[in-house]
């Protein structure tokens, strides 16, 4: 493709862009600023238009079909700048016949829905591009593929893990920047980020930039689980909520976590509906977390070097490390569901960190532990939740494809006597 840069190096998901490609008219790729959107788009492409150029938006502002003027495929990098041209893209695309492989729509943001007529369905497929992961930067050998397992594919292995490297990786996250290995200070990243993310929305979308960044903050002190808002109103305003304020501090805490989703900066994950039998109740309230645990770092104010000193934090930091890690490995298999992970909640007090379920109804359940030392809870809570829903004898899927406790520092790589395989995160892969 005549726009790949020479220094392009390839992600878990390009593989998956080429069948979309293949496939549909046009693909929107998806995601936070810095993530490689514009990279990755280029390197299946031979013409682009850039939004975020003023000239370029002024004169496409007065002629929108300009926009498209290009070799195919032909990106348009932040298209959401001028809403117009997703309905023009979806028109295109029907007047060609819908011929595949034409657009490539890049965004860092959602626009407002009142904006576009048609939703694009069966004419624009979506991308959700994320970071990258410990596979894409090279701390993980990927000999463990998430793929496999859910083929009955598995390697044991002796592994050499380290935590402060571990440490760094959180800190540090997954930005693409890192790759240059010309930074004598990467943990800098992050923080770069969100001092750049809060000024720009906080203008955009005219809120008090104090109101944002407290916003955050209660959402990383809040890692792992479920969030009220109550708490978060609580900590933008420093004081406890009247019931007369409640519903107007609601609406506000409403409206800053749908701008942070829309930016792609948060990410939920659901609670399971598991098919379970039981009298205990299932409580499928989801649980926030940032699309990179360096954000969440920076957010506590928090280093490598106090990682290791916390262990409680480290582990929750670590926990969504791996999260980021195994959405990016799941949407690298392209047949997953639109929130690839899950977590299993219930009233009875069992948790587990994550359950991967396909659109054929076969899915897997995860824990994830820093340490060894917590290995055995984490199978024990496993076979607890495949007893469950094995109870259950209407249940479609009466036993899970795997079963896994994926871990920061162990000496091997390997399938425990009950069945559930312990893998390293420096092992696992899409």
């Amino acid at each position: 493709m005549k726009l790949k840069r020479k220094d392009y190096k390839n992600r878990l998901l390009d593989s998956y862009l080429d069948e979309l490609l293949a496939t549909f008219g046009a693909v929107e790729i998806v995601g936070c600023m810095w993530c490689g959107k514009t990279w990755m788009a280029e390197a299946h492409a031979n013409s682009k238009t850039k939004m975020m150029d003023p000239g370029t938006k002024e004169i496409v502002d007065a002629d929108k079909r300009l926009a498209f003027i290009g070799d195919k495929p032909h990106v348009i990098d932040e298209w959401q700048e001028v809403p117009e041209l997703w309905d023009i893209t979806r028109m295109l695309i029907d007047d060609s016949g819908n011929k595949p492989g034409q657009y490539l729509l890049t965004g860092s943001s959602s626009p407002a829905k009142h904006t576009v007529a048609h939703s694009g369905t069966g004419r624009i497929a979506r991308l959700r591009l994320r970071p990258l992961s410990l596979q894409e930067t090279g701390v993980s050998d990927g000999t463990v593929s998430l793929s496999g397992l859910f083929l009955g594919k598995f390697v044991t292995s002796q592994v050499h893990t380290s935590l402060q490297q571990l440490a760094d990786c959180v800190c540090y996250g997954g930005w693409p920047a890192l790759l240059t290995g010309k930074m004598s200070n990467p943990a800098l990243i992050a923080g770069q980020y969100l001092e750049t993310f809060i000024a720009s929305v906080a203008e955009k979308e005219n809120i008090a930039t104090h109101n944002l960044q407290k916003a955050m903050v209660a959402l990383a002190r809040n890692l792992g689980q479920p969030i009220k808002y109550e708490t978060i109103a609580m900590d933008i305003i420093a004081e406890n909520i009247t019931d007369k304020k409640k519903l107007v501090e609601q609406a506000q805490v409403e409206r800053l976590l749908a701008i942070l989703e829309s930016r792609f900066l948060i990410e939920s994950t659901p609670g399971w509906d598991a098919p379970v039998r039981s009298k205990s109740r299932v409580r499928v309230k989801p649980k926030r977390g940032f699309v990179d645990p360096s954000l969440a770092a920076v957010l506590l104010g928090v280093n490598s070097s106090r990682l290791l000193q916390d262990g409680q934090l480290f582990g929750l930091l670590f926990e969504e490390l791996c999260l980021r890690d195994l959405r990016i490995y799941a949407s690298s298999l392209g047949y997953e569901l639109a929130e690839p992970i899950k977590h299993y909640r219930d009233s009875d007090g069992l948790e587990v960190d994550a359950i991967i379920e396909m659109r054929d109804g076969r899915w897997a359940a995860i824990e994830i532990k820093l340490g060894e030392n917590k290995v055995q809870a984490a199978i024990n809570n496993l076979i607890r939740l495949k007893n469950k829903v094995a109870a259950n004898p209407l249940a479609k899927n009466p036993a899970p494809e795997f079963m896994a406790v994926i871990v920061g520092a162990t000496k091997y790589c390997r399938k425990t006597p009950e069945g559930i395989y312990v893998i390293p995160i420096t092992c696992l892969g899409a």
